[in-house]
């Protein structure tokens, strides 16, 4: 008969901290991978996301000056890089118009790492095109730049921009550091974005994503036992009506539960980790690789018996149910 005597409880009792570095794009646009595969939640050392785009400012206005195929951008800040930006108003920009017998052009509005508004012009064509970098169409960005607007221009002739030539879209115009929403996969080392990131830079990629993080370093718990994962357990309720009988079920998820030994109470290193979101680790079997992966707040409650060990009883208040993470 199978039991866990030789089973091991490992906790979350320290971290490697990684600098901010650009995420690798799993190949939709969507998932941005670290090379970690997990990410740490305790207090201090959660990850910092940085997505580049707009976080302030950056409004694009006819030149008030009125002067001929020229805008003014406002003050703002941004994410290039990883980095946070602040870059000072752009007066008098030039937007040339197209030339010779193309009649349409698209200049892009961008901010570098150094914080420089500077434009980056389109191919012309005979009409306007939504194709990055086709004719008529607005041009691809460098990796090193954000968009944070268009000016589209009609017409080979000088002329004051309008309001009705400039276009600040979010996501179709206008790279913001908050959209598309993002949810971080803490068990993967990702960020996942709920849509697609628009391929809008040079060689038709999105945008960068940088992260900074820290992967959790596991200790034992000395000594530990009765532990009890978090799983969904399910219910079923009734309603009896004419002939038959309704049902509906609804879904509970547990605590992971389990008693650690201690030393004095007080001085053990579990004990000063007490209200932190943590990893655990499970193993049935610490001479295989098999386990099941908690994270959740970790809480405990002691007991200082006079004829017997000191204990805690430890739970594990996970978002999710834990995992089994075979060898």
């Amino acid at each position: 008969m199978a039991n866990a005597e030789n089973a091991k409880i490992q906790y979350e009792g320290g971290q490697s901290q990684s600098p901010m570095a650009a995420l690798t794009d799993s190949g939709d646009a969507t998932t941005f991978e670290s090379n970690a595969s997990l990410w740490s939640r305790r207090t201090g050392f959660e990850p910092v996301v940085r997505p580049d785009g707009l976080i302030t400012g950056g409004t694009i206005v006819p030149a008030a000056a009125g002067s001929d195929n020229t805008v003014d951008v406002s003050a703002g800040t941004a994410y290039v890089g990883g980095q946070a930006v602040s870059f000072s108003a752009e007066t008098g920009l030039t937007c040339a118009r197209a030339v010779s017998s193309n009649t349409h052009i698209i200049h892009s509005i961008t901010v570098d790492a150094t914080g420089t508004v500077a434009t980056t012009a389109g191919t012309g064509g005979t009409s306007f095109s939504e194709t990055r970098g086709g004719a008529g169409g607005p041009p691809l960005i460098a990796a090193t730049k954000i968009e944070i607007g268009q000016v589209r221009l009609q017409g080979t002739t000088a002329a004051p921009v309008t309001d009705a030539n400039i276009f600040q879209v979010v996501g179709v115009h206008q790279e913001r550091y908050d959209f598309p929403i993002y949810e971080v996969d803490y068990r993967n080392g990702n960020v996942v974005f709920n849509s697609a990131l628009q391929s809008i830079h040079t060689g038709n990629v999105p945008k960068k994503v940088f992260a900074s993080f820290a992967e959790p370093i596991f200790a034992d718990v000395p000594r530990g036992s009765d532990f009890v994962p978090s799983e969904t357990s399910h219910s079923v309720s009734s309603t009896q009506i004419y002939g038959t009988t309704l049902g509906s079920t609804s879904s509970t998820l547990n605590q992971a539960t389990f008693t650690a030994y201690l030393n004095d109470g007080i001085s053990d290193g579990l004990v000063k980790l007490k209200n932190e979101i943590l990893w655990f680790k499970f193993f049935p079997n610490k001479f295989q690789g098999g386990y099941i992966l908690e994270q959740g707040k970790f809480g405990i409650s002691r007991t200082f018996p006079a004829g017997d060990e000191i204990q805690a009883a430890c739970t594990i208040s996970p978002e999710s149910a834990g995992v089994e993470v075979t060898a």
